[in-house]
């Protein structure tokens, strides 16, 4: 597994790491004996970064993660990152105040079973927290309380995402970047990495539509948010598909999976493409501990060449970029 230096983190993190919305929920049911199963596959393979949320699950999730980490006999080789804002309801920016941030640190820590955290984000807060400067000046004080080690931010827009480069001390972004989300490769990928700011690359897969294993009639469960928000009406519509139409990406991803090289799968490439761009590391998510495995191995791969770069970037441009480019 290739490792990366975040410098304002101070910390190296895997270059795959695990996404675990999915063992908290709304990716159909992940029972707790699998979630266990699908961290201890990942570490196995090299993962050291796990990406979670308070939301997830309402706690689910972390509590998962916690279980695992706290049992493991390497335990200060992962580097657990959470984040915090989505339980407030309702989702408004007055509900981002240092109270809150207290409260909601403090039963992170006790699901993840830690004094401190490793790393907290904001989890994509409206565009005024991020241009409050007193946002920050409450983040710095849960640090200097050591309820948090560090702090960043998980952003919907490549604007709210080159604001917060401004802070010193910021350490991560998680922003939606894939083959079929590129316009933070355009300003705040370069930007970061010149700042030492770690880039967190969520939706790597596009809710695995760059799997390419869909087709027109794939259909998910009730309570699996590629069936509940593909109209946004639950969240974000860019946090499902990346936004992409369904049919529109399923049709894109064919022409993807075509460039897919010998003894890769289609998955590992889209992969390796965000560990060609500079990324510091992604998420996918895994509902198998094979999975886990699979997305692990895309760490090892070299990077694509010029042609199958050239390549994605035309079918990005021909088929996905009016529907996309401008919303985010």
């Amino acid at each position: 597994m290739k490792i990366n230096r975040v410098p304002r983190l101070g910390r190296e993190l895997s270059q795959v790491g695990l996404g675990c919305w999915q063992l908290g929920a709304d990716w159909g049911d992940v029972s707790d004996e699998r979630s266990q199963e699908i961290l201890a596959a990942a570490a196995d393979a090299g993962i050291t970064f796990f990406d979670t949320a308070d939301a997830y699950g309402d706690g689910r999730s972390e509590r998962a993660v916690g279980t695992f980490v706290n049992g493991h006999a390497d335990s200060s080789r992962f580097v657990v990152a959470t984040k915090m804002g989505r339980r407030a309801d309702p989702h408004v920016a007055t509900e981002y105040n240092l109270d809150n941030y207290r409260r909601w640190t403090d039963r992170s820590r006790e699901n993840l079973g830690v004094d401190t955290l490793d790393l907290v984000q904001l989890h994509c807060p409206p565009s005024a927290v991020m241009r409050d400067p007193r946002t920050f000046d409450d983040l710095r004080t849960l640090v200097q309380e050591e309820r948090i080690a560090k702090w960043g931010a998980s952003v919907e827009l490549v604007d709210d995402a080159l604001h917060v480069l401004g802070e010193p001390d910021l350490a991560t972004i998680q922003i939606i970047v894939n083959v079929f989300r590129r316009k933070p490769l355009e300003r705040v990928v370069a930007a970061a990495e010149e700042a030492g700011v770690g880039i967190i690359a969520r939706v790597p897969l596009a809710s695995g539509l760059l799997s390419g294993k869909y087709d027109e009639d794939t259909t998910f469960a009730a309570d699996d948010h590629r069936t509940y928000n593909r109209d946004g009406s639950a969240f974000d519509v860019g946090e499902t598909f990346a936004g992409v139409p369904f049919d529109v990406g399923v049709k894109a991803a064919r022409e993807v999976a075509k460039l897919t090289p010998e003894g890769w799968t289609t998955s590992q490439l889209a992969l390796a493409w965000l560990g060609s761009v500079g990324i510091a590391t992604m998420i996918p998510g895994a509902r198998t501990p094979e999975q886990a495995r699979q997305n692990a191995a895309a760490g090892n791969l070299p990077h694509l060449d010029d042609a199958t770069m050239a390549d994605l970037a035309s079918i990005y441009n021909r088929d996905i970029r009016e529907h996309v480019h401008a919303r985010w």
